[in-house]
């Protein structure tokens, strides 16, 4: 299959099949200066026996879920492609059968890593990717959808035979040393997978195409160093980013003209020379003098401010700043029509919570066209909902729909965990009855030898020039969610522990400092909030609420303006803004719902004249009958004689048999008012 690709493998996993195709261009664009990888995962619907649901009835462009895959498999990909290697290069996953019983996205990654360790594309694979679940204290990996239901964590980790390279996922809360075993766990069940593939590269491997790193010219790099060295290492010890940015421009600048040579159109190669060493003195300055580059130590976390109730006419809001990082998040409360409807080959569902992270240009003093999230937001936001999530109250207690806005003012690194914190502190200014409170923090790496720095609350240099950034979110509990990418290998355990021990201590720390401005979910929600009302009905009932072609409910909408949401199961969720109208639509409600109570007045009206008596509705959709001789005490000839079709008259409830007729009298209600009875 898909022979013409430079590598295609087909893995299969029970009924689930993915096609994993990688191609590498042979050329490299003019300037290129980055590595140009795209990851293209798609679900076909017909792997799953189904037809899609757009207007074409053809997928449509990548979905969320899709987009996360991606991201998935990227990122520990992306590492182990050659230094200054950037041909174009294309990886396309596409599920062609799925058995609605194992996700594809960690064999996707599997299949992935074996097309490019069989192709001539140059690779430092193999890799492979497994899922860890945990039931009732047990360990499983490569959990079905059964079991991933009833555990209490879900976590993808990916790595070689030698190290861990990514770690995502959620947990209700574990320990950081639960979440430790976990990893490793996973690390250990991948190796079969890693072991198959290097057996795949012995049969049917074609050869690598050969690719020379660059060497670095070291005399270039002695004289930039002679030159910028220590003019670098005083720029880079100041504090603000936009004074640290400018100074260190003006040097590279300065640096670059000088030692430019038109001739030799070397411009790109100081400039890459002036990064390189900038990064070296970075980490000389961290490892050695034990300084960041904003002067903290390895465990302070950057001063914190927080804000609540600044949106007057948003549900909720907060302002979190964490240095030169800001969010300011918003909140959202809508009713079962505001639910996101998720359709995919695997099923489809409707969501009733959502965080959206937007990341505009300005926040790093850019400019950009891109008006829409791209992928790298579309994956922090997820990661974001998924900390907070945890700490939702069930949907049957708070029947609303909930969308979180995370608008990223400012950055400096961490900007997802502090859209985890804002969010938190929003929707408890919102009035949402959290559990708890849910805070986050980014961790990193520094490594040189065997000499280790691991930095609480990173900028975002320490991410661009360390070796691990390790996102870390959840209560004073335990974890609800992290994330973790790795750049280089043999990170071990010791190193982990202290990673999520620190986390801990500084999640703490950032937890207190929101407490200060919120502690607590408000006890009112926003007025301008919709107010939902559950009442039950019976199940046979749903249907006389709804009435023929939805008349009944129509009409409670129409008179009242209240949204109506029915369940299956006679839960019936009333929305409006104004409390009288809600009122209203109840009563009605009720009017349609009230059963007969034998012994009962009833002022019914009349709807049908028949010749052995009269039907009454005694309220909306119940009627009974008045037979010729409950008419009157006396004998009556005809029906008419009495009553009309539209006459109000007053009833009594004699009796309701096992079909439920109801037996009505108007002779046994004559001389009685409704008010008398109560």
């Amino acid at each position: 299959m898909a022979r013409q690709a430079d590598g295609a493998t087909v893995i299969t996993y029970g009924g689930t099949k993915i096609l994993c195709t990688a191609v590498s261009g042979r050329k490299m664009k003019e300037g290129q200066s980055f590595f140009p990888l795209v990851v293209n995962y798609q679900e076909k619907f017909y792997a799953g026996g189904k037809i899609p649901g757009s207007f074409f009835r053809r997928e449509r462009g990548s979905t969320e879920r899709e987009t996360l895959i991606c991201r998935l498999i990227d990122r520990p990909l992306r590492p182990l492609f050659p230094k200054g290697y950037m041909f174009e290069t294309q990886i396309m996953p596409t599920v062609i059968s799925v058995d609605l019983e194992n996700d594809p996205d960690t064999l996707a990654l599997v299949g992935c890593s074996a097309a490019l360790e069989i192709s001539d594309i140059p690779f430092d694979g193999p890799i492979a990717s497994v899922r860890v679940a945990r039931v009732e204290g047990q360990l499983i990996a490569n959990p079905n959808f059964e079991q991933r239901e009833a555990s209490d964590l879900d976590l993808t980790v990916a790595g070689s035979r030698e190290a861990i390279i990514m770690v995502e996922g959620e947990a209700d809360f574990l320990s950081e040393d639960e979440i430790l075993e976990a990893i490793f766990f996973g690390h250990e069940a991948m190796q079969p997978l890693i072991e198959v593939q290097s057996e795949l590269r012995k049969i049917a491997g074609k050869e690598k195409r050969e690719f020379l790193v660059p060497e670095p010219d070291q005399a270039l790099a002695d004289k930039v160093a002679t030159l910028a060295e220590a003019r670098l290492l005083e720029a880079v010890k100041i504090r603000s980013k936009q004074e640290r940015y400018a100074a260190v421009g003006v040097i590279k600048e300065e640096i670059v003209a000088e030692l430019v040579d038109e001739e030799a159109n070397n411009k790109e190669e100081i400039s890459e020379t002036l990064s390189a060493l900038q990064k070296r003195v970075v980490r000389q300055m961290i490892i050695r003098d034990q300084i960041r580059i904003d002067g903290r130590d390895f465990n302070t976390v950057r001063p914190i401010n927080c804000e609540v109730g600044l949106l007057p006419r948003a549900h909720g809001s907060a302002l979190f700043t964490r240095g030169e990082t800001q969010a300011l998040v918003a909140v959202a409360l809508g009713t079962s029509k505001d639910e996101q409807r998720m359709d995919n080959v695997q099923s489809m569902d409707f969501k009733k919570f959502m965080l959206h992270y937007n990341f505009p240009p300005f926040c790093v003093g850019e400019t950009s066209m891109r008006l829409f999230p791209g992928r790298r937001e579309i994956g922090h936001g997820m990661l974001a909902e998924r900390s907070v999530s945890k700490v939702l109250p069930v949907h049957d207690d708070f029947p609303y729909t909930i969308r979180v806005v995370s608008e990223t003012l400012e950055s400096n690194g961490s900007s997802s965990m502090a859209s985890v914190c804002g969010a938190t502190l929003a929707l408890m200014d919102a009035g949402v009855p959290v559990t708890k409170a849910v805070a986050g923090i980014a961790m990193g790496l520094i490594k040189e030898g065997d000499d280790v720095a691991v930095l609480s609350d990173i900028l975002g240099d320490e991410d661009h020039l360390g070796d691990m950034d390790f996102k870390v979110t959840g209560a004073a509990e335990g974890v609800t969610a992290l994330q973790m990418d790795i750049k280089i290998g043999g990170v071990d355990k010791a190193i982990m522990k202290q990673a999520l021990e620190q986390a801990r201590e500084g999640r703490i720390h950032i937890l207190g400092k929101m407490a200060e401005a919120i502690s607590v979910p408000r006890e009112e929600l926003s007025p301008y909030a919709p107010r939902i009302t559950t009442i039950q009905v019976k199940q046979d009932q749903v249907r006389t609420v709804i009435g023929s072609g939805g008349k009944n409910v129509r009409g409670i909408i129409e008179a009242t303006g209240c949204s109506i949401d029915i369940e299956d199961d006679g839960r019936i969720n009333i929305a409006s803004a104004d409390g009288d109208a809600c009122k209203m639509a109840i009563k009605m409600i009720r009017d349609l719902t009230q059963e007969a109570e034998k012994g009962k007045l009833y002022m019914g009206t009349v709807r049908k004249i028949m010749e052995f008596g009269a039907f009454v509705e005694i309220f909306p959709g119940t009627d009974g009958l008045v037979h010729i001789s409950e008419l009157d005490k006396e004998r009556v000839r005809n029906v008419t004689d009495i009553l009309k079709e539209g006459d109000q008259v007053l009833v009594k409830c004699l009796d309701i048999d096992r079909q439920g007729k109801i037996k009505l009298s108007r002779k046994e209600a004559l001389g009685q008012t409704l008010p008398e009875v109560g």
